[in-house]
């Protein structure tokens, strides 16, 4: 598909950005997760992406997409803008430490701004000085796979230089090196991951595990008392997974398996409803015994309640990521890569994870962040263990064409 094509949002799709934006990951805080990933990615094309005025993409070179002018030697800062509350903070919530010793070590300033809300907003403010050829302002930016995968098709996010990411290199964990829209990680290094598990609340199950979408949709026992998630890569991905289906490599036919299994569990009522965040107070309540859930919600929910659990199936789980990248025209493309090489030194990867608690993708850091809380260092929803690592899968991209009819079938499903 040409992304300079025409693109506008169907009803589906339009359902699915009011979902993830009102109630889903666009709604909430970085600490309380998440921001609108794959409901997000529909909006492009409805904010005009390309499409009306017909901008095409960027030109593709040997030197890479969007390479330009670097000034990184004589002008020793870089700018970056990230999500808020998703940097480490001092004492009393004053500093940054870990920028504060990156520019103590190289002499580079780092400009920080927490300016992204949600992909579809900060898509916004970047698109016209993107389509235009021009700067953005910003150096690096930490976007959601979707909308990663969306500016390197288009050519705006600059080739990164191994050269200069020796630590990124050797140290970015298996699971996140070749995402299907990044093979090999050429323009792009993961930030965080971000898994959708299987969350119950032991009280409420009578102290029984469960462990799998086979159990919520089948269970008697939990009948009316389930939730889904209303992002649709999230349920219907774990679905897929459920059926022993690929979410990396799945066909129109085992997707509508999956809605169908999913259709069934609604049929029945075992399904109580399809939720975005608010799943949550009803989880810690017991009034929804078991439910999929996103990881960072339970690690805050488990510390207010010891009796909400979590379980990986067998079957496998769904992760995404939020990752960085150097736009299309950034002035500071190699301090911008200094400092991503910075984060993945396994004591900087520490002293952010134990700050933000999401999946931490650097390989090598248990030591350190068993120094600074050992409780987080033995959390598989900070850092997986080989097992955990080995069962995640990403939910494959999809061209215009799927994107449209799934979410039609997905909005059919839930009531949307």
């Amino acid at each position: 598909m040409q992304e300079s094509e025409a693109a506008r949002l169907s009803t589906a799709q339009a359902a699915a950005i009011r979902r993830s934006l009102t109630h889903g990951r666009g709604a909430l805080t970085r600490r309380s997760l998440l921001r609108a990933s794959g409901a997000g990615a529909l909006t492009l094309g409805g904010l005009g992406v390309l499409s009306a005025c017909g901008i095409p993409p960027a030109k593709r070179d040997d030197a890479g997409a969007g390479a330009s002018d670097d000034h990184s030697a004589k002008e020793k800062r870089v700018t970056f803008s990230n999500w808020t509350e998703y940097m480490d903070v001092g004492e009393d919530d004053r500093g940054r430490p870990t920028l504060e010793a990156f520019t103590a070590r190289t002499g580079i300033t780092v400009e920080y701004t927490e300016d992204i809300n949600d992909n579809v907003e900060f898509f916004g403010k970047i698109k016209p000085q993107l389509a235009a050829g021009q700067d953005t302002g910003r150096d690096l930016i930490v976007v959601t796979d979707w909308l990663a995968a969306r500016l390197i098709r288009l050519g705006w996010a600059q080739k990164l230089d191994p050269a200069n990411l020796p630590h990124a290199f050797a140290n970015l964990s298996p699971q996140f090196r070749s995402p299907d829209w990044d093979p090999g990680r050429a323009y792009s290094y993961a930030w965080t991951g971000i898994p959708t598990v299987i969350a119950y609340n032991r009280k409420a199950t009578g102290g029984r595990k469960v462990d799998s979408v086979t159990q919520l949709l089948d269970d008697p026992e939990l009948k009316g008392r389930v939730s889904f998630l209303s992002e649709m890569r999230d349920t219907v991905g774990m679905t897929l997974l459920d059926l022993g289906k690929d979410p990396a490599a799945f066909t129109d036919a085992d997707y509508d398996a999956a809605i169908g299994r999913l259709q069934k569990g609604v049929d029945r009522k075992q399904i109580r409803r399809f939720t975005g965040n608010d799943y949550t107070a009803d989880l810690s309540k017991g009034d929804i015994a078991a439910c999929v859930a996103w990881a960072g919600d339970i690690i805050q929910l488990r510390a207010d309640n010891p009796d909400i659990e979590f379980s990986i199936p067998a079957a496998g789980y769904i992760t995404s990521s939020d990752n960085l990248l150097v736009p299309a025209g950034a002035r500071h493309k190699t301090n911008a890569e200094k400092l991503i090489d910075y984060y993945y030194e396994p004591p900087v990867a520490a002293r952010l994870a134990a700050y933000i608690n999401y999946v931490c993708p650097v390989d090598g850091v248990a030591a350190e962040l068993a120094k600074i809380d050992p409780s987080m260092a033995s959390d598989p929803l900070i850092l997986p263990d080989r097992e955990m690592a080995a069962k995640s899968h990403a939910f494959r991209s999809l061209d215009a064409g799927e994107e449209t009819a799934y979410e039609e079938k997905f909005a059919t499903l839930i009531g949307a």
